[in-house]
């Protein structure tokens, strides 16, 4: 195959349109929802803030330009190895680490919007994956997999988007075993919609938060507040997931993204 001729083609189909790109992340700002966890566990991210520097005025006569202030794992983001003590030790486990060739990938889009939207805490099983792969295919190794909730929509409203009461969070994700499974197959790394890669009743799993735990534990990688997963294919879409190269970071917002078939 020349590779050389490959990538001119699809350059070629990008521009026609006959490859699509897909928006998978949300609008990052002061509303941007965030996690809240105990605060006898730990410390919350701050709320994102954007400073103006200067709006072409008296400081910066003929430009604008902001500064920010928010943490690594705020709205659309990656989840690096070393965010979790499992992963710590991965010297290429950073966001300045990972080799590149890392970000990009088939992605497997496991639907699974109706059973979210009658249980808020809905959890993917093995058997769920496996009847998945044998109407879709199987999940290969160096693959991204990814769960669809339609959760993205609750997105404008933070209250809604963590979905909390008294009992704690409520939200989709997988089971340790579901995990467990998909490290087997040797992925690439498992996004969710929702505010981060766990199930909002993780905590109480064994071991606890197993997305975290054992995805990096095995060096892979994770995705959180993804959208727009249900403009995506069950297979066959590209993902491109790139952190921002940041010293020692944990993760990153990123602007992830999908190459789909065109109309």
């Amino acid at each position: 195959m020349d590779t050389q001729k490959l990538l001119g083609e699809v350059a070629g189909q990008l521009l026609s349109g006959a490859i699509k790109v897909v928006d998978l992340s949300a609008p990052l700002g002061p509303d941007t929802p965030l996690i809240k966890l105990p605060p006898e566990l730990a410390v919350d991210t701050p709320k994102v803030e954007i400073h103006a520097i200067s709006k072409y005025d008296k400081n910066g006569p003929w430009w604008a330009w902001n500064w920010l202030k928010l943490g690594e794992h705020s709205g659309t983001h990656f989840d690096a190895p070393q965010h979790w003590i499992t992963g710590k030790d991965y010297p290429d486990g950073a966001t300045d680490t990972i080799p590149a060739q890392n970000f990009v990938g088939p992605v497997n889009v496991i639907d699974c919007s109706k059973e979210a939207a009658a249980d808020h805490d809905f959890l993917l099983t093995v058997d769920h994956i496996k009847a998945w792969e044998a109407k879709h295919g199987a999940i290969n190794p160096g693959e991204w997999v990814v769960m669809r909730t339609d959760w993205y929509k609750r997105n404008g409203s933070e209250a809604e988007f963590l979905n909390a009461n008294e009992t704690g969070p409520h939200t989709p994700g997988p089971t340790a075993e579901a995990i467990q499974f998909l490290i087997a197959k040797d992925i690439k790394g498992w996004g969710s919609e929702t505010i981060g890669t766990d199930a909002g009743k993780a905590g109480g799993m064994e071991p606890p938060f197993p997305a975290h735990t054992l995805m990096h534990k095995a060096n892979r990688y994770g995705l959180a507040s993804l959208c727009n997963l249900d403009q995506l294919p069950p297979k066959g879409a590209i993902l491109i997931a790139a952190p921002l190269k940041i010293e020692h970071g944990t993760g990153s917002p990123i602007r992830a993204l999908a190459l789909v078939p065109g109309k």
